[in-house]
């Protein structure tokens, strides 16, 4: 899943709601009737997307059906708005990717969950410019890593890094942690 950044367009691609939904959210409308057609089309993208996450628990054929009808209505129709109707070409465009989750339930609609993963090591690089070498990368991943699972699993980082280099053993190893919490 992703924002439809090119490198990530492997395998099975299922693309995020929430960054789909953003091409309509940059459009500015210059009249009133632009504005109602991107507010009326905004409101039938978050309709739909909450009908997706209700499919995701019980879905069916029937469901499937009637939400891929939706999707083309929402996304084939013209507006007084040339700029919003270019966006939703561009987002009709993508309807297998976007409605992947109606063959696969389980996935995510969105990737904040994976965002927020990696948003901490964003916001260092940002910061410091990144590493000097590669030995650099691989610590500075290792312990984002770590304390982002140790987060998860409700661990102190700071608790399992004295266990480990202590060698005490009063903490499970991280696979075994993960081992068990799944």
């Amino acid at each position: 899943m992703s924002d439809d950044a090119g490198q990530f367009n492997v395998l099975i691609h299922a693309l995020c709601w929430i960054h789909a939904e953003r091409t309509l959210t940059k459009l500015i409308g210059f009249s009133d009737k632009q504005r109602a057609d991107l507010d009326h089309a905004r409101t039938q993208v978050w309709d739909l997307y909450q009908i997706l996450k209700a499919y995701k628990p019980s879905p069916s054929e029937t469901k499937k059906l009637e939400i891929q009808e939706r999707f083309d209505a929402i996304f084939t129709q013209y507006t007084s708005f040339a700029s919003l109707n270019l966006a939703l070409e561009r987002l009709y465009k993508n309807k297998s990717e976007l409605l992947l989750v109606l063959q696969y339930p389980d996935i995510p609609l969105h990737n904040n969950l994976s965002e927020c993963d990696i948003r901490e090591y964003v916001k260092k690089r940002k910061i410091s410019g990144s590493t000097r070498s590669a030995n650099g990368r691989r610590c500075r991943d290792t312990f984002t890593s770590l304390i982002k699972t140790c987060r998860k699993l409700g661990i102190s980082f700071w608790d399992y890094l004295k266990d480990s280099v202590s060698g005490a053993g009063n903490i499970a190893p991280i696979g075994e942690l993960i081992l068990r919490h799944a």
